[in-house]
C-alpha cells in the first residue's frame, strides 16, 4: 500500500501575497515618496483627531461645571483620615 505524503508548498503561496519592488529606479522612488507622503498624511490626521479629543474632553468637563456653586471651605478645618495605632506589648 503505497502512502502518499501531503506537502504544503509554501513557496507558491508567499509569492502570492509577497510585494515586490519595481525594477525601474524613478518608478521605486514614487512609491517611496507615495508611502511617505502616506505615513505623514495618517500622523498629521492623527494629531488632529488627538487633540480634539482633548479638548472636547475640556470642553465636556468644564460645561458640567456650570451653574454649580463653589463650595467654600472653611480654612480652620483639616479633612483626613486617621488609624489608631495600638502600642505594642514589650516583653518583660
Amino acid at each position: 500500500m503505497p502512502s502518499t505524503r501531503f506537502r504544503f508548498d509554501s513557496s507558491r503561496l508567499r509569492s502570492a501575497f509577497a510585494p515586490r519592488k519595481p525594477r525601474h529606479p524613478l518608478l521605486r522612488l514614487g512609491f517611496g515618496l507615495a508611502g511617505l507622503a502616506l505615513l505623514c498624511l495618517l500622523v498629521f490626521f492623527s494629531v488632529f483627531v488627538g487633540a480634539a479629543m482633548i479638548v472636547a474632553g475640556l470642553a465636556w468637563k468644564l460645561l458640567g461645571q456650570r451653574g454649580k456653586p463653589i463650595a467654600v471651605r472653611d480654612a480652620s478645618v483639616m479633612d483626613g483620615e486617621y488609624r489608631v495605632v495600638r502600642k505594642p506589648a514589650l516583653p518583660i
